[in-house]
């Protein structure tokens, strides 16, 4: 007997419509019985899915209907192709979120995200200011700053970003021929303790990665072009986070040689940024930290 995948405890999942012409694969959970607080919609990282908030999200869906998505070309979500490299923009990712939010009945909602969720809550934030009522980022800069601040010997901890960012065929080719191996590196690599991320969880990570490598690396991609073409207008505009903004990362800017506080205060007029001494895969790691500050910044 195969045994099940593991899911996130107490959801229900769903197929709903984002933008075109993606459908969403969404875990729901709180809602009747859950509270009338602000909805929270909870956006995965690289290389993962919405399983990486099974600690974080019944806690939160305690006194809070929250929602799960697996972004577009991640996980059970469709994977579109992109014959012009915008389909896995920020910006249309984050015309999925608004969607799936809408369909299930939330004109406003907060928005957390980590790693490449966290792009797409940031641009989400931007684009669409009176529906994005709280940004909470994990473990990321803005697409603009990310790549200004990656050079020299230093940035080889970025070699991924690199080589996904090449014209289509090359990246897919290359991680098409071991997909565990390139994907699991990052499971290993980015945390601190293995027994965050269980043998089960690893599994569906890798399975799910393996069925979308071309959507990942159009996901990649779309952050060394449209994606930054998108930020440097929203700078040169001067347009910024108006929403509680807060950030929780790993204290890489010390070893880049940057100020992550103050690159982010660029962009964010009211923002609490904290370090954290857990990996990566924070959710996983310390999911008690994240639910604390998720929970702060409700209040705010």
């Amino acid at each position: 007997m195969t045994p099940t995948a593991p899911t996130i405890d107490g959801f229900a999942h769903h197929r709903i419509p984002g933008a075109t012409p993606a459908e969403l694969h969404v875990a729901v959970g709180g809602g009747e019985g859950g509270g009338t607080g602000t909805p929270v919609v909870l956006l995965h990282g690289f290389p993962q899915t919405n399983l990486m908030w099974r600690h974080v999200a019944p806690k939160l869906a305690t006194d809070r209907t929250v929602i799960c998505p697996d972004l577009r070309g991640y996980g059970a979500s469709d994977k579109p192709a992109d014959p012009d490299g915008t389909t896995y923009s920020k910006r249309a990712m984050a015309a999925d979120v608004v969607a799936v939010a809408k369909a299930l009945g939330h004109e406003r909602f907060a928005l957390v995200g980590h790693d490449r969720g966290a792009l797409v809550a940031i641009r989400a934030a931007l684009d669409h200011p009176e529906t994005v009522t709280h940004l909470a980022s994990l473990d990321v800069l803005p697409t603009l700053d990310m790549w200004e601040v990656m050079h020299g010997t230093s940035a080889a901890i970025g070699f991924h970003l690199y080589l996904m960012a090449q014209p289509p065929g090359l990246p897919e080719q290359l991680i098409g021929a071991s997909p565990d191996a390139f994907f699991g590196h990052f499971l290993d690599v980015w945390t601190r303790d293995p027994a965050a991320v269980p043998a089960d969880v690893r599994a569906a990570y890798l399975a799910a990665c393996r069925a979308a490598v071309p959507s990942i690396v159009a996901d990649y991609r779309a952050s060394a072009g449209v994606d930054v073409a998108h930020d440097l207008a929203d700078r040169e505009a001067g347009n910024r986070l108006r929403m509680p903004v807060s950030v929780l990362q790993q204290d890489w800017g010390s070893a880049l040689g940057f100020d992550a506080a103050a690159l982010w205060s660029a962009w964010a007029d009211d923002l609490r940024h904290s370090t954290v001494s857990c990996g990566h895969f924070m959710a996983e790691e310390a999911p008690d930290v994240v639910v604390g500050a998720i929970r702060e910044l409700l209040c705010r």
